[in-house]
C-alpha cells in the first residue's frame, strides 16, 4: 500500500484577501472560489518531498437514490444479489457509520457538491424541490460546486443521472461546474419513460430537452462509461446520481407507467400489484443498480485506471420501509429505527464505500461522516483546498489505520423544517420544537429504542445549546 500522493495546500493568502466569507453563501462571491482556484493551479508543483509526479487521480463518485442501510449483501441483505457492491466493500474501505445532510433528496445533493449545510442557502433546500411548486428555485450560482473548483486543475466533469437542484435551464449542471451532462432535473422519473410526475419529459442531453429510450440507469451506465473512454487520458470527476431505488419502483423488466400528459402526484409509485410487498421491485432495482457499478469498474479497469481512480459509492438517504398506509416492504434499513424523510438514524445513515486499488486497503471505518466531508475529501486527493467549508476531509481515513481507530469528535447537526438532531459521539439527540427532546446512545443502542434524556440531563442540554449555536450561524444570511 502506497501514501496518499497529495496534501492540502493551505491557501490562507486567499482569506487575507477575500475576508472570511463563506464559499458559497448567498453573499459570496464567485471570484473567491476563483482565486482559490488559481492560487492551487500555481501552488500544485509544491510537492511533499518523495512524492512522485502521477496525474491527478480520477473521481467517480456513485449515488445511489432512497438506498436504505441494509439494502446491500455487504450491509445485510440476504435477498438482493449486489456481487460488485460487495466486492467494493471486501476490497476497499466500508463505513459504518456514514450519513447523508439530508433525509430526502434535494439536501444531501447541495451539502455534496459544495461541502455546506445546506440550510445555509435557505429553507427551500431542506426538503425536496418540488417540480410543481418551485420550478423556479434551484441552486443558486453563486453558490460554488466542487466540480467548478477540479476544473481549473484539468479536470474533465461530467454528471449523468439526476440533478434535483432546479429545474430551468439557468440552473442546469452545465451552469454549476459540469461540462458534461445527460440526465433529469426532477426527484422523480419512470424509469422506462422519463415522464416526472406532473406529466412532463424530463431527460436532458447538456440543455436541450430530448427523449431516449432504454431504462434509466441502462442509459445512465452507457453515457457514464463512455464519459470514462473519452477522458482516459485526462483527469476527470464523473458524478452518477442513479435514479434508483426511488419511486416508481420499477426493474428493467416492469411496464412503463407514466405517459406524457397526465397527472402521476396521486399515482406516482409504479404499477405494483402487491402493495404489501414492493419489495421485488426494489429489489430488481437493487441488482440493476449493482450491474451498474459492475461496468463502470469493468471499464475503470479495462482502461488500466483503476490505480489512479478513487470511487465512493453512498445512498443520499435513508429507505423507505413503508409510505404511509398504502405501500409496505419497499426498503430495508437493518436495525436502524426509522426510515426517508426522518431523523432517526434510518433516515440518514447510509452505505458507503470507498476503492482505489494500491491506496485505499481492505478496511472498515467506524467514524462518524457527512456527505458535506465528500467535497473537501476529493479537492485534498486532488492537490488543492477550498477554505471555510462545514465538511471535513476523510482523506486520511482513506489510508491511515491508526486515525481511522480514533472516535469522532466533531458535532454534527441535521435539521428539517419540522425536526432537527444532533449527533456528538455516540449520543444523538432527535428533536422538535413541539416535542420533548429523545437522547439516545447509539453505541450501546443504534436502534434508538431507549431515550436517556432525563438521566442524562447534562448531555442533553450540552447538545441543545450546540444546536442553538449551529442554527444561528446556518441560518444568518438568509
Amino acid at each position: 500500500m502506497r501514501a496518499l500522493k497529495t496534501r492540502i495546500l493551505i491557501l490562507h493568502f486567499c482569506e487575507f484577501c477575500m475576508g472570511s466569507a463563506k464559499i458559497g453563501t448567498m453573499n459570496s462571491p464567485r471570484k473567491y472560489a476563483v482565486i482559490v482556484s488559481l492560487f492551487a493551479t500555481l501552488f500544485l508543483t509544491s510537492r511533499l518531498v518523495g512524492e512522485d509526479d502521477r496525474k491527478h487521480p480520477n473521481f467517480i463518485l456513485i449515488v445511489a437514490d432512497d438506498l436504505g442501510y441494509g439494502d446491500l449483501a455487504c450491509y445485510g441483505n440476504t435477498i438482493a444479489k449486489t456481487p460488485h457492491l460487495d466486492r467494493l466493500a471486501r476490497e476497499g474501505l466500508r463505513f459504518t457509520d456514514f450519513h447523508s445532510n439530508g433525509a430526502m433528496c434535494t439536501p444531501t445533493r447541495v451539502a455534496l457538491l459544495t461541502g455546506l449545510y445546506q440550510q445555509r442557502f435557505g429553507p427551500e433546500f431542506e426538503g425536496p424541490l418540488s417540480g410543481k411548486t418551485q420550478r423556479d428555485i434551484g441552486l443558486p450560482l453563486e453558490a460554488v460546486t466542487v466540480a467548478e473548483l477540479l476544473q481549473p486543475l484539468g479536470y474533465q466533469t461530467g454528471l449523468f443521472g439526476k440533478w434535483h437542484l432546479g429545474y430551468r435551464p439557468k440552473f442546469l449542471p452545465t451552469r454549476q461546474g459540469f461540462s458534461t451532462f445527460v440526465g433529469l432535473t426532477s426527484g422523480d422519473g419512470d424509469h422506462h419513460s422519463q415522464i416526472d410526475r406532473s406529466g412532463q419529459l424530463d431527460w436532458w442531453h447538456q440543455e436541450t430537452m430530448t427523449s431516449e429510450p432504454g431504462y434509466t440507469g441502462d442509459l445512465i451506465t452507457h453515457h457514464a462509461v463512455e464519459f470514462i473512454r473519452q477522458n482516459r487520458d485526462q483527469p476527470f470527476l464523473l458524478y452518477v446520481p442513479h435514479l434508483a431505488i426511488h419511486f416508481p419502483w420499477q426493474g428493467p423488466k416492469d411496464p412503463v407507467h407514466r405517459v406524457q400528459g397526465t397527472d402521476y402526484e396521486q399515482d406516482k409509485w409504479g404499477k405494483i400489484p402487491d402493495r404489501n410487498n414492493v419489495q421485488p421491485h426494489v429489489t430488481a432495482m437493487i441488482e440493476a443498480l449493482d450491474a451498474s457499478v459492475g461496468q463502470i469498474i469493468k471499464t475503470v479497469k479495462s482502461l488500466d485506471l483503476a490505480e489512479n481512480t478513487f470511487v465512493l459509492f453512498i445512498s443520499d438517504n435513508g429507505g423507505y420501509r413503508s409510505y404511509g398506509t398504502t405501500h409496505h416492504r419497499i426498503s430495508r434499513n437493518g436495525i436502524l429505527r426509522g426510515q426517508k424523510g426522518e431523523l432517526y438514524e434510518g433516515g440518514h445513515r447510509v452505505p458507503a464505500i470507498g476503492w482505489w486499488p494500491g491506496t485505499v486497503p481492505s478496511a472498515v471505518c467506524h467514524q462518524t461522516w457527512m456527505t458535506m466531508d465528500i467535497m473537501p475529501t476529493l479537492l485534498e486527493l486532488a492537490g488543492t483546498l477550498a477554505t471555510d467549508l462545514d465538511g471535513v476531509s476523510f482523506s486520511r481515513v482513506l489510508t491511515d489505520e491508526a486515525f481511522r481507530e480514533r472516535p469522532s469528535e466533531r458535532t454534527f447537526f441535521w435539521r428539517t423544517q419540522r425536526r432537527f438532531a444532533v449527533r456528538q459521539g455516540p449520543w444523538k439527540l432527535v428533536a422538535s420544537h413541539h416535542e420533548p427532546p429523545q437522547l439516545f446512545h447509539l453505541g450501546e443502542d443504534p436502534g434508538e429504542t431507549t431515550d436517556r434524556s432525563e438521566a442524562a440531563i447534562t448531555q442533553l442540554e450540552t447538545m441543545l445549546k450546540a444546536y442553538s449555536a449551529w442554527e444561528t450561524d446556518v441560518l444568518k444570511n438568509r
